[in-house]
């Protein structure tokens, strides 16, 4: 968590944590940033927990740097494979915005399938849940989940289902997920 805080320059849409309803929040307002992983940023105003997304960094007086990829180029067209590759790496790009892991590692993601629409084209359908089946963020992060996705060549079209069924425990979570919160 910042102790500093930062003043927002200028007014910005965010969603309530954990209820996802949307707000803006005004000029001026002191805001600590809590959590900025995965391109969106969990802050703190006025005791009130909210999510903004990476393209309103800039009313936090954050400075996004362009995307830069460590994969591997991959000349010529993907093989499903190395898309499926692509898709996950994609997904470990997504944060539940109060708890600090990716959403892959918290056990969140249950199928992730590709189908292909065309020749060189894919659609995605994502079945994934919540850590509560009540969390009003489930839109926001699967909307998240839907933005990645889409943003990926060759991926035209992605659906993302939440499911109940099994329903989420902390046993789903990955070992590094379980270490990095403290819970082995």
């Amino acid at each position: 968590m910042s102790s500093e805080p930062t003043i927002l320059t200028r007014d910005v849409e965010a969603a309530v944590v954990p209820i996802g309803t949307k707000v803006t929040l005004q000029k001026g307002e002191q805001a600590y940033i809590t959590q900025s992983l995965g391109g969106s940023y969990t802050v703190v105003v006025n005791g009130n927990m909210f999510r903004i997304a990476d393209k309103d960094a800039d009313a936090l007086g954050v400075t996004v740097q362009p995307k830069t990829t460590t994969a591997t180029t991959i000349v010529g067209p993907l093989t499903q494979e190395q898309l499926e590759k692509k898709v996950w790496e994609a997904l470990k790009t997504c944060y539940d915005p109060e708890i600090p892991v990716n959403i892959v590692d918290l056990g969140l993601i249950y199928d992730c399938a590709l189908s292909p629409i065309g020749e060189s084209n894919y659609k995605a359908d994502v079945k994934m849940t919540l850590t509560a089946p009540g969390c009003g963020m489930g839109p926001v992060l699967a909307q998240d989940v839907q933005n990645k996705l889409i943003s990926l060549d060759p991926i035209d079209e992605a659906n993302v289902e939440l499911v109940w069924d099994p329903p989420w425990n902390q046993s789903m979570m990955t070992e590094a997920a379980k270490l990095q919160l403290g819970l082995l």
